[in-house]
């Protein structure tokens, strides 16, 4: 205990100097950082007047937690929604100055005659600048509604997911002392799967504990279990190999969704603010002004090439992603400075003894120099802005403004094909993550382990290669199955995507088919030819099984019920109705010679291939809600669809494009809308609609929508269900009900008299 005294002398001595010298910060209206990197170099071994810090390796420790603190707050902000909505123009700018910045930084360290590691760390921590410090700027001077504000957050947002890799990036050269392209690549992609992997797990799984334990957790148990949480990501990812910085990152990422993300931030912030309190102080220990003279050079050119060369690429970046001029002056100035995380890339440079000692006094003197400069850039942007407009041929002015409305232009005429492969793309990335990952388990894991307890190797690798296919089995169907209605108005809106969309589903077949190979090929190494006629069938035949379509959707809706958590819930908070916005109604007319007179609704299928449903035809003055399969089609039928809004415009277009119905003058309503717009109807005629729960003790629950009995028993349609207020609209036959569960069914009064009955309303 002989240490105790000491390290509660420094905790004292480090947290009294530094509230006075943050103090005289806010006095004088400049960021907190500076005030604890001042009290650090004053508690450092160069002040002779203030005592100094006995414990320097205890403080470095503290530090360590302070950066962990850090990132984990970071990741509680982040949100993977966020990053899902960041635009095309943030990616781009935000690459443009990162790459850009990289460049001059490892640049200007070659040209000061610096090693090749502190010139490759010196341009990773000018690349990116600091969030703290922009977001405070632009409070201070009251520009949180410009426009230009949402794309500077959003390249943000970017900088700071491309510095968790580029920690990992750094450490792998580090330790290779030496760019290896093969060894980079290998750790990008390893990095990148268990990314996904963790992220997949976390989410599956974090919410779901803390949903079943939500009535144990006051406000201590929930900081406790959030930063076990936060600690044992950190531990999972130093004994994979990565850097603690980015298992916090990762377990804020996953609590951010949940409902306890506002609470948990607010629960950690004080520890944030004094563990970082001490990170940045040890970042002012560090500081030797015998060393910054001596750098002073080095110090000033840095300072200009980091101010000029973030206004330079920045605005580069945010011209070439689509912004006009004000929001590239603007953007561009608040980015001009280094700060939080180009001191944690520094102190990867000095843990990992990669790094000169000077590099680090000399990037603390060049943020805290581009940190002050910040609010004074922001504050002119105006001026520049003017100056520009003055200066600038109107020639060129006209080329920025006409790049900028055909980039808007663009961005529109795409946006099919945009959000298609958006939804293709992440779609097969993600199962082939889960897909490869159970593989990998069972190789790596779970044969090694029933080996040990089988003396027959080949019966535990059948057993293993059976229980890896009973696990892969529910994801294959998503996996190869891709028809989201995007895919449809693209195939019919031009003949010119026929072919790439069919190309994309063979490459979505490819993809499965070679996965289900993996196991077969290292558990009985069996001839190629063999191989793919043994995976070829058995791929078809589990993408085509209802059974494992309904295990999937069950597995699915929890995952998105996770994952959505935090978001739903502030949309049932501020009042919004999912059905409102998802379900529409459309009326159309069978008109005279159509195909379809004498045709029955089961023939045309439209559900299965269009994905909409008839709730209503109107033959004359009868009405016949929820019509069944058999109903045969009239001449002068009115025929009222529905589905989700793309589905039905898919559905009028293919229809009236071949004459089989003509469209009405009503327009498209929501479900919600067309229910309360029957007016012109006799009450025994009108569609209801009802959420109906499912009880604990209901005949229901557990059983699949295809055994309920629900449409005979109610004389209804059910339409969806909601799941711990997940929408669920395109039910699967084969979906299980559970308690808890609110079905959205749609009928008329003899529906409402049958639920009256059952004393479900």
């Amino acid at each position: 205990m002989n240490h105790l005294p000491m390290l509660i002398t420094d905790l004292a001595l480090l947290l009294v100097v530094a509230g006075i010298t943050t103090l005289l910060c806010k006095k004088f209206n400049q960021p907190s950082v500076i005030g604890y990197i001042l009290a650090g170099f004053l508690i450092g071994p160069v002040v002779d007047f203030i005592p100094t810090v006995g414990d320097e390796a205890t403080i470095k420790i503290w530090a360590e937690i302070g950066v962990i603190f850090l990132m984990f707050t970071i990741g509680l902000e982040f949100s993977l929604h966020k990053l899902a909505e960041l635009g095309f123009g943030c990616i781009v700018a935000a690459a443009v100055q990162i790459s850009g910045m990289i460049v001059i930084g490892f640049g200007v360290g070659q040209f000061l005659g610096w090693s090749t590691m502190d010139s490759i760390f010196l341009g990773g921590m000018l690349s990116v600048s600091s969030t703290m410090i922009v977001i405070k700027a632009i409070d201070d001077l009251g520009l949180k509604q410009e426009k230009f504000t949402s794309g500077t957050i959003g390249i943000l947002i970017v900088e700071d997911i491309v510095t968790v890799f580029m920690l990992v990036i750094l450490s792998t050269i580090s330790v290779s002392q030496g760019i290896s392209g093969g060894e980079l690549a290998t750790t990008l992609g390893k990095l990148l799967f268990y990314l996904v992997v963790w992220l997949i797990i976390g989410i599956f799984v974090v919410p779901s504990f803390l949903k079943k334990t939500q009535q144990l957790m006051n406000d201590e148990t929930l900081l406790v279990v959030s930063l076990g949480i936060c600690f044992g990501m950190v531990w999972i990812a130093n004994i994979i190999g990565f850097s603690s910085e980015l298992g916090a990152f990762l377990a804020g990422s996953i609590l951010a969704s949940t409902l306890h993300a506002e609470r948990i931030e607010h629960l950690v912030t004080p520890c944030k603010d004094l563990f970082g309190a001490v990170f940045f102080v040890s970042v002012g220990l560090m500081v030797v002004p015998s060393m910054l003279v001596q750098y002073a050079g080095p110090i000033i050119i840095l300072t200009i090439v980091t101010i000029v060369g973030k206004i330079i690429f920045g605005a580069l970046g945010r011209l070439l992603g689509g912004d006009d001029l004000k929001s590239t002056v603007y953007g561009s100035l608040c980015l001009t400075q280094i700060g939080e995380f180009s001191f944690i890339i520094a102190t990867l440079g000095m843990s990992l003894k990669v790094t000169s000692d000077f590099l680090y006094p000399v990037i603390v003197a060049v943020s805290v120099a581009t940190t002050l400069t910040t609010p004074y850039l922001v504050r002119s942007a105006g001026s520049i802005e003017q100056w520009f407009l003055n200066t600038l041929p109107q020639k060129w002015l006209k080329i920025v403004n006409r790049y900028n409305e055909e980039t808007v232009k663009r961005t529109k005429g795409d946006e099919e094909w945009h959000r298609f492969l958006k939804g293709y793309g992440a779609s097969l990335a993600l199962y082939t993550v889960v897909v490869f990952g159970i593989i990998e388990i069972g190789i790596n894991l779970l044969l090694p382990a029933l080996g040990g307890l089988i003396s027959n190797q080949t019966l535990a690798g059948v057993i293993s290669c059976a229980l890896i296919y009973l696990c892969i089995a529910p994801f294959l169907p998503p996996l190869m199955i891709f028809r989201k209605q995007y895919f449809t108005s693209l195939w019919l809106k031009s003949f010119a995507n026929h072919l790439p969309l069919l190309a994309l589903m063979v490459l979505r077949t490819a993809v499965a088919v070679f996965l289900v190979m993996l196991p077969l090929n290292h558990f009985f190494n069996l001839p190629l030819w063999l191989l793919i006629a043994v995976t070829i069938p058995v791929t078809v035949l589990f993408s085509r099984s209802d059974w494992l379509m309904g295990k999937y959707l069950q597995l699915e809706a929890r995952f998105l019920s996770n994952f959505n958590e935090r978001r739903l819930n502030e949309q049932q908070t501020e009042g919004h109705n999912w059905l409102d916005k998802q379900l529409w109604v459309a009326e159309l007319a069978c008109p005279e010679e159509s195909e379809i007179i004498g045709q029955s609704l089961e023939n045309l299928s439209w559900g299965k291939v269009m994905d909409v449903n008839v709730i209503k035809i109107l033959r004359g003055r009868k009405h016949i809600n929820i019509p069944e399969g058999t109903e045969i089609l009239h001449e002068k039928d009115r025929i009222f669809i529905m589905g989700v809004q793309k589905a039905v415009e898919n559905f009028i277009v293919i229809t009236t494009r071949k004459n089989m119905l003509t469209v009405q003058e009503q327009p498209l309503l929501t479900l919600h809308q067309f229910i309360e717009n029957q007016d012109q109807y006799e009450e025994e005629q009108q569609l209801l609609c009802y959420a109906v729960k499912v009880a604990k003790d209901s005949p229901l629950n557990g059983k699949n929508i295809k055994d309920s009995q629900i449409k005979s028993q109610w004389s209804c349609f059910v339409i969806g269900l909601e799941r711990e207020l997940l929408p669920i609209i395109d039910l699967h036959t084969n979906m299980k009900l559970s308690a808890g569960d609110l079905i959205w069914v749609l009928g008329s009064q003899k529906m409402g008299s049958a639920l009256l009955r059952e004393e479900l309303l």
